[in-house]
């Protein structure tokens, strides 16, 4: 739970608010550095040992017009002493840089929140660009908050103006004033962020210093602003515990660096080396920047000219002996279809992983979206099924990654790994494995032709075809998207020679059920008169909409599908136990429309395309009403 301000006199002030949780936003322009501040704030998070989770939402412009409504670049962190699961439905505090940050996220702020405003950016100018008419820090229009106002980008040039730099450099600095602000506001520790500010201006101190400089005024303000002062709100200083946590070695972590992470791993248990063949595209881009720092671990990355070559890349790398890894969002995935076609025909392992956003076309490169599960499960021409798995938070992805290593090398099979634009941004504490829990799964290459002769379509219990390096003496093999002959891999047309080859394929992926867990239930029973099934990013809101539902002494169950494509093979028996079954996703309907076609139950939606997360208060809303 959060407090809303109140005022302290200065007997007072030194005591801070301990709240169980706390929901902050920073919101400003696109070039105010709102992602950083953010970042840095997680960073004092991670070390105070909250527990948090983090939304970061930016334009898509590399830099939207100045001051403009779809300019605003915003970050929240929920942060608290007991378990967070969601990046918060309303913030607590907002922290508006201008007056399109306050217009463009006031409205999300619960009643008796703060907003803490820069008016130094409150001009005539800037308010036109936002559309108000009149001054909102003027009017009463902010009645139902707590609102406090001062000139932050006169303050932060105040501070640096020793340091002799130019006013748009100075001004620059206004994002560690607002940290050094926010620090004070929850009794956070500067000396990582000074320590962090001199390793990244190593080669300009005086920016460091300036920037050191403007954090440690803005903790200053915190002290000294107007506390106590008759008729003015002042800024509450609140403390949150450390959340109880195994003992073990913690990190911050998003998607991207997990994926990146469990690649790796994954690799190293099934003793291959890897090649990352990929192509810029929001929000995918960032696993192909993380991969590249990681050569000593037999780690190849390639950015091709384009999608198809990024992937073609990869399938010629699994060819030659390494696993391919490709990445993309949606509509990169659909310019690879072909290619992913290529995979299934040759049977070769492959890693596709879809960070999904909102579409369709170019769509809402940096918004959040579930939309491309048709596409994964069925979006290819013939009948090309694969396995595709789906991360529920970030931390999941590394050992999402991993399964997906583990089924498409023991399987000989192209996988899609699904995250999204929530999940390959967001962070949260992550506690870093032991790889000594992890069981390897060893790669065997055929290296010799067995008695009768060499089958390259040959096949193992698993239905899975001989890995052959090219090369290997007596093992030459044809390769190509035209029909396999069944074992020889010859060309074949014929009609039976088709089906047959079309029935394993699609009997080899459908045995990949018998070779992964059973579906479990999140929270809850197995059975009763609801449950709410997720998969993906959906995992959050629905955990704790269910946790805040069963406290109100509501039979709902919450059951978080990992596996898509074959799903476990208890899910529908599981499915069945319960009167009523609600699926949230973010779509019209997608998984919803899997599940009713595979086990014939009436699943019901509750979807949401608006590019944001869903919220607890909208599913508990939903299970409520199901229910009623």
């Amino acid at each position: 739970m959060a407090t809303a301000a109140r005022s302290i006199d200065n007997d007072t002030q030194a005591e801070a608010i301990h709240n169980e949780a706390v929901v902050v936003r920073f919101a400003g322009d696109s070039g105010d550095g709102m992602q950083l501040t953010g970042g840095q704030f997680t960073l004092s998070s991670a070390l105070a040992g909250n527990d948090f989770a983090t939304f970061p939402d930016f334009p898509a412009e590399i830099r939207a017009p100045q001051g403009t409504l779809f300019g605003v670049s915003a970050f929240q962190i929920n942060f608290g002493s007991t378990e967070i699961t969601t990046a918060g439905d309303a913030p607590d505090v907002l922290v508006a840089m201008n007056p399109a940050a306050l217009k463009t996220n006031v409205k999300d702020l619960k009643p008796g929140g703060l907003i803490i405003a820069d008016s130094g950016e409150f001009n005539a100018r800037n308010l036109a660009k936002a559309q108000y008419e009149v001054n909102p820090l003027e009017d009463d229009s902010l009645g139902k908050w707590q609102l406090v106002h001062f000139n932050i980008s006169q303050l932060t040039m105040d501070a640096v103006k020793p340091f002799g730099l130019g006013n748009k450099e100075a001004l620059r600095c206004k994002n560690m004033w607002t940290l050094g602000l926010a620090l004070w506001m929850f009794d956070r520790d500067r000396a990582p962020i000074e320590q962090w500010l001199r390793d990244k201006f190593a080669k300009n101190p005086i920016l460091a210093d300036a920037n050191i400089a403007a954090l440690n005024a803005g903790h200053a303000y915190g002290e000294t602003a107007e506390i106590g002062q008759p008729g003015t709100v002042a800024i509450p200083r609140q403390h949150v515990d450390a959340a109880p946590a195994e003992a073990g070695l913690y990190r911050t972590i998003n998607g991207a660096d997990a994926a990146a992470l469990g690649l790796i791993a994954g690799c190293q248990l099934a003793g291959v080396k890897m090649f990352f063949g990929g192509y810029p595209i929001t929000p995918a881009s960032s696993i192909l920047h993380a991969l590249a720092r990681y050569k000593e671990y037999g780690v190849t990355t390639f950015q091709a000219e384009d999608e198809i070559a990024a992937i073609a890349s990869a399938i010629g790398a699994s060819y030659a002996g390494q696993l391919g890894v490709t990445s993309s969002s949606g509509p990169g995935i659909a310019l690879k279809t072909e290619a992913i076609g290529l995979a299934v025909m040759t049977e070769l392992p492959l890693i596709i992983i879809n960070s999904q956003r909102g579409g369709p076309s170019t769509g809402l490169p940096t918004k959040t979206e579930q939309s491309d599960l048709y596409q994964a499960v069925y979006g290819r021409n013939g009948d090309a099924p694969l396995p595709v798995i789906a991360a529920r938070s970030p931390g999941d992805v590394f050992d999402c990654t991993i399964e997906a290593v583990r089924i498409a090398t023991q399987f000989m099979t192209p996988v899609m790994l699904l995250t999204d634009g929530y999940i390959a941004n967001a962070a949260e504490p992550w506690k870093v494995p032991d790889m000594a829990d992890y069981k390897p799964f060893p790669v065997t290459f055929r290296t010799e032709a067995q008695e009768g002769g060499f089958k390259p379509y040959g096949r193992d219990e698993k239905l899975a075809r001989p890995w052959v390096k090219p090369g290997t003496p007596g093992l030459m093999h044809r390769i190509g998207g035209i029909e396999k002959e069944v074992d020889t891999g010859h060309l074949n047309y014929s009609p039976a020679n088709h089906q047959a080859m079309t029935d394993i394929r699609k009997g080899k992926v459908d045995g990949i059920a018998a070779h992964i867990p059973d579906q479990d239930v999140c929270l809850g029973t197995e059975g009763g008169k609801l449950a709410v099934v997720g998969w993906g990013s959906t995992f959050g809101p629905i955990h704790q909409a269910v946790r805040k539902a069963r406290a109100k002494g509501l039979d709902v169950s919450h059951i978080h599908v990992r596996n898509i494509w074959p799903m476990p093979s208890n899910l529908g028996d599981l499915l069945r136990k319960y009167d009523r079954v609600l699926v949230p996703e973010m779509n019209t309907g997608q998984f919803k429309t899997v599940l009713r076609d595979q086990y014939l139950i009436d699943a019901k939606p509750l979807n949401k395309v608006s590019g944001q997360p869903f919220r607890i208060a909208e599913i508990e809303a939903a299970i409520e009403e199901t229910l009623a």
